[in-house]
């Protein structure tokens, strides 16, 4: 690991700003559009006057904001990601370090807060709560309690990031409300993280303090968290994706709906944000005051943000869009600074430091080897879309003895790699990855960012981890002889270079696996969730296949064992 020092930076000193601008105010509380004359100094929003109606005048509104981000799912460090986000309009975020904090503990929590305010952006980091998110895999880094209590007393820490841990909270565990007593005694919310809890489950959940929700794969789960007075965050990143689901509750709970994308891949990012939300649910015929509520003002009222809704006195965070249906930004103001324009950030590069801890040795194609015990084995399902996997059987091939993977029923192997020592790799199966060549790998793994890989064959495998071992994080694919890595030496996890770059970067290693044969819409999103134990039903960690539901790990092998097929 890095030695063991904070990083410090030096805010940006932001220039006095007087300006004028007209524009079509967006009214979104008084569900009134009409022309002003807005007026900014030193940052603040001076006056707002009504002028002559002129419909040819762009529609001045409140800029967007992240309800629940992960910046880290990025790829980016945070002054990267918010010169791609003020382009879309995105004026701030919601942002749980949660992912750096797994690899680097409280120094990765610093790192994000600091980094970030090299930027005229506005993040609003939260406490970790569940770091490690189990006690079932290794991870790098560790927030206790007293940590908890360190950094609700800061300013800079806005809310206790999601309670993932609800076994915990369902049953009163002594350090999972204590986490939560100390974030009470600070007066500061607590993101929820309950996937599929419903009945008397779900209120007990909420009865402990979580105030949130953003994993509720279906309306009826969202409905009834909604009536037990969670705030419900609709969520569409690049492989979990609920918003067609939810989104037919923004009319009838405009109060307790927000937008988020919990985890976005850069070339996502580079395309849109919680822009294309709002455009979507305009699309669907929802209200526009009610989409404008949830993806703008509702993070504000539930955090107590400081961020602008266009009133006199308020922060001059706003944007100019040409429309209230496609929502194409003109220009992003946060501030009263002026940080994209007509597609392009104004945001200049920082310098960013690099954080790591990686210590793990290359491996060899053997020790992905799994002795055979039989050849019907449980399998995760990889579901396009989500992150819910379920338990099913499958047919593997016998080699030697051993369990390889079996193409042509598109069941393959999949590994976790701990990346913090020396240790045997964990190895399963998985089905609906469709490669039919080589293999994919990744350090992005949540929670934990051990190195998980799925592919063809052992050699293939193996080449593919070692690329990030030698790289110390990274994405990477493996297709015959061609090999190609996208390095990631922050935490393993994010880059510090341009963000644009690594968004074509990660254009073109994504493209390269769906040559492969990859089926997924976002494969190296979909195998950054297949270690995410928190999330039922069956996932892999570095210690063994898990069984999300009961909490336990379970046997790769069913039935007898079965002769060679070669």
């Amino acid at each position: 690991m890095a030695a063991n020092r904070l990083y410090r930076f030096s805010p940006i000193k932001f220039p006095y700003i007087f300006m004028q601008i007209q524009g079509q105010f967006v009214d979104i509380p008084n569900r009134e559009i009409f022309a002003v004359s807005l007026s900014v100094a030193d940052g603040k929003i001076t006056k707002l006057e009504k002028i002559e109606a002129d419909s040819s005048l762009p529609y001045l509104m409140p800029g967007f904001i992240d309800a629940h981000v992960h910046v880290e799912s990025s790829m980016l460090v945070p002054s990267e990601f918010a010169r791609l986000a003020v382009v879309h309009g995105t004026v701030a975020t919601v942002s749980d370090p949660h992912e750096i904090a797994n690899v680097c503990g409280m120094q990765g929590v610093e790192y994000m807060i600091e980094n970030g305010k090299q930027v005229p952006f506005k993040f609003y980091f939260g406490a970790p709560s569940c770091v490690p998110a189990t006690p079932f895999e290794t991870a790098g880094g560790e927030i206790n309690a007293a940590d908890i209590e360190n950094l609700m007393s800061r300013p800079e820490i806005h809310y206790l990031a999601e309670m993932m841990n609800w076994p915990g909270t369902v049953n009163r565990d002594e350090m999972v409300m204590e986490k939560i007593r100390i974030s009470k005694k600070y007066d500061k919310p607590i993101d929820g993280h309950a996937p599929g809890l419903k009945g008397e489950l779900a209120e007990k959940y909420v009865s402990a303090g979580p105030s949130t929700d953003h994993e509720c794969f279906s309306a009826e789960e969202a409905l009834g968290k909604l009536k037990l007075g969670m705030k419900i965050s609709i969520r569409e990143g690049s492989a979990a994706k609920n918003f067609e689901a939810l989104i037919d509750l923004i009319d009838e709970y405009p109060e307790m709906i927000m937008f988020c994308s919990d985890d976005k891949h850069p070339d996502n990012l580079a395309v849109s944000h919680i822009n294309e939300l709002a455009a979507r649910a305009i699309a669907k015929g929802k209200d526009v005051f009610n989409v404008l509520k949830a993806a703008c003002l509702n993070p504000i009222a539930h955090y107590a943000m400081n961020v602008g809704q266009l009133r006199e006195g308020d922060p001059a965070d706003f944007i100019l869009v040409k429309d209230l249906k496609d929502f194409q930004v003109i220009s992003t103001y946060i501030d009263g600074e002026k940080v994209a324009e007509n597609g392009k950030t104004l945001i200049q590069r920082t310098k960013n430091e690099i954080i790591n801890n990686f210590n793990c040795p290359p491996k060899k194609p053997e020790d992905f080897q799994l002795k055979a015990n039989g050849s019907t084995v449980r399998v995760i399902e990889a579901l396009d879309g989500q992150l819910i996997t379920p338990e099913i059987k499958g047919e593997i091939l016998i080699k030697n003895g051993f369990a390889e993977s079996n193409p042509a029923e598109d069941i393959l192997k999949i590994t976790v790699v701990n990346r913090y020592e020396d240790a045997p790799p964990a190895v399963a199966f998985i089905k609906n990855f469709g490669l039919k060549i080589g293999a994919i790998a990744s350090s992005v793994g949540h929670d934990s960012h051990n190195i998980i890989a799925v592919g063809i064959d052992d050699e293939s495998i193996c080449k593919a981890v070692n690329l990030i071992i030698a790289a110390k994080g990274g994405v990477s694919a493996v297709s015959g002889d061609q090999e190609e890595i996208l390095p990631l030496p922050v935490g393993g996890i994010m880059s510090a270079s341009d963000g644009y770059e690594i968004a074509a970067a990660y254009t073109r290693i994504d493209r390269l696996a769906k040559e492969m044969g990859a089926t997924l819409n976002s494969p190296f999103m979909t195998l950054s969730f297949m270690a995410l134990l928190v999330i039922p039903d069956l996932k892999l960690s570095d210690k063994g296949l898990f069984n999300g539901q009961r909490f336990e790990f379970d046997e790769v092998f069913l039935g007898s064992p079965m002769p060679d097929a070669g």
